[in-house]
This record gives structure tokens, C-alpha cells and sequence, in this order.
């Protein structure tokens, strides 16, 4: 009996240890790379003033020549979807923690890591280009670090005449004589100039981006990096439209939103027929 019971006693002691030890050894979070590539079909985008001889130019379906000298767009609402339609939701409601400017001028802005995912095998991903209503609001107190660094005098992603974010800010040069192109984009609000309290939601220029990834990313044991492509070939030459430049609308016809709206269905997607605008996946890396 005195065996039997050590028998036990050993085997219980074992069958915990086992457990612990593969409880300990299994990760249960990992960090997810997100990496953005911005391209003029398959080429990397270099910036370039008026003249630069080494910013990449490419031609849209008008035939119009163009190049970039400033490339910024706000990412947010990030969400991660498993093979089974589980959503995990990273700091969506949180711009300081879950938001970024992806600035094509600086290299670390394009490389953004979201920490503490949950293990799994993940098959999608999904994320706002701009701001969601709710939290399209410039307040320094709510979230001073995506205000500070939204405004900082090299990004200046806000609107000086409204209450909200831009989410995208492209400036270059088009047309043989480099004629200037401006392209502002973000939602509008309606009411009485100076009056918070009139304001109603006019265009909304947010849009969902949902891609699904070319190989699952497995979080757990590593950190995945998963590469994703903007093409700004689709700037002017989209699925919902072929953009000319000029008689007023470089700068979306000198800021009316349904001129606006054109350029922000091309990159961002329509909402409805198109979910992916620009945007694609080049490489899931385990």
C-alpha cells in the first residue's frame, strides 16, 4: 500500500510539473510587424523637390507625369482576424497606443509594431485609412501623443480650419512645367464656422481596408512581419476613377469634399465594391 500510494504521490507531482513546464515554455503574446512599402506600382517611392532628378516619377491613365515631395496617411483601428472570424482588436479606440502617421520621409514611421498579440494563427487584417467619427476630434488632452506628434511642424496632419485630423497629405509636382499638386484628404463637418455646438458630420473620408494575408501569420513561439503595399499609381488612376489634374482640382478642386472624395475612393476604396483601395500584401514572414 505504502508503494502504491508513493506510485501515486510521484505521479501526480510528475503530471504537474509536466503541466507547468509546458505552460511555461508556451507563449501566450508575441509582437506583430507591420511594414509599409509605398510604390508607384512595383517601385519604391522616392520624394523629390520641384526639380529632383532622383524622385520617382510615374505616368497615370491621363497621361499625366508626376512625383511626390511629401507622402504621409494615417493608419488606424487596427484589427487582426483569425481563420475562424475571431477579431482581435488592438487599442481601437485609443489613437495614442493604436494609431500612426506613416510618413514616407521617415524610415521608422514605416515599420509599425504592434505589441502583446494574442497566439493564434491569423488569416486577415484590417484597419482604418483616416479616423472613425468618434474619434475624429483634436484633443490634446484625450490623446496628447498622437496630437503632438499629428501636429508636429514636419507632419501637420491637421486641418487649421476644423476640428479634425487630415488623413492624407500628399504634395508634389505634375506636367511638364511641375505644376504644383496638393492633395488634402480627411472628413468635413457642417455648421456655423466657429460654432462646435452647430457641427454635423458632412463627407466622411475614413475607410476600411481589409486584406486578406497571402499566408497565415503565426504569433507565439516569434513575431511575424507581415509587409504592406500602397500603391499611389491608384492615386489618380483607381478602380473608382481616372483623375486629370488641373483646372482646380491639383488641390481637390481647391478643397470642395466631392472632388476630394474621388482621390479618397481610389486609395482608401469605395466602402462597398472595393475594401482594399491601394492597398495589398506582399509577404507574410513567420
Amino acid at each position: 500500500m505504502k508503494n502504491l500510494k508513493k506510485y501515486l504521490l510521484l505521479t501526480t507531482v510528475l503530471i504537474a510539473f509536466t503541466s507547468c513546464s509546458t505552460d511555461d515554455n508556451s507563449p501566450v503574446a508575441n509582437d506583430v510587424n507591420l511594414v509599409f512599402e509605398n510604390t508607384f506600382g512595383s517601385t519604391p517611392i522616392v520624394l523629390g523637390g520641384e526639380t529632383s532628378a532622383t524622385a520617382t516619377t510615374t505616368t497615370s491613365s491621363a497621361g499625366q507625369i508626376h512625383h511626390f515631395s511629401e507622402l504621409k496617411y494615417v493608419i488606424s483601428n487596427i484589427r487582426l482576424v483569425k481563420g475562424d472570424g475571431t477579431e482581435v482588436l488592438y487599442h481601437i479606440n485609443d489613437l495614442d497606443r493604436g494609431a500612426t502617421v506613416i510618413d514616407q520621409s521617415k524610415v521608422s514611421s514605416l515599420n509599425y509594431v504592434m505589441s502583446t498579440i494574442p497566439a493564434g494563427e491569423y488569416t486577415q487584417i484590417k484597419f482604418g485609412l483616416g479616423i472613425k467619427q468618434e474619434l475624429n476630434t483634436l484633443d490634446q488632452f484625450r490623446f496628447p501623443d498622437f496630437y503632438a506628434a499629428a501636429g508636429a511642424n514636419d507632419t501637420q496632419m491637421m486641418w487649421e480650419w476644423g476640428t479634425g485630423y487630415r488623413f492624407t497629405k500628399i504634395e508634389g509636382f505634375y506636367g511638364a512645367d511641375n505644376n504644383v499638386l496638393s492633395i488634402h484628404s480627411g472628413s468635413t463637418v457642417e455648421g456655423e464656422e466657429g460654432v462646435e455646438s452647430s457641427y454635423t458630420q458632412g463627407v466622411d473620408a475614413y475607410r476600411e481596408i481589409v486584406l486578406d494575408l497571402s499566408t497565415s501569420a503565426i504569433v507565439g513561439g516569434k513575431s511575424p512581419k507581415i509587409t504592406i503595399k500602397a500603391d499611389f499609381n491608384m492615386l489618380l488612376s483607381g478602380q473608382s476613377n481616372t483623375i486629370e489634374l488641373g483646372s482646380g482640382n491639383a488641390v481637390p478642386s481647391v478643397h470642395t469634399a466631392v472632388n476630394m472624395v474621388k482621390f479618397v475612393d481610389n486609395i482608401g476604396g469605395n466602402g462597398t465594391t472595393d475594401q482594399k483601395g491601394m492597398f495589398s500584401i506582399t509577404s507574410v514572414t513567420n
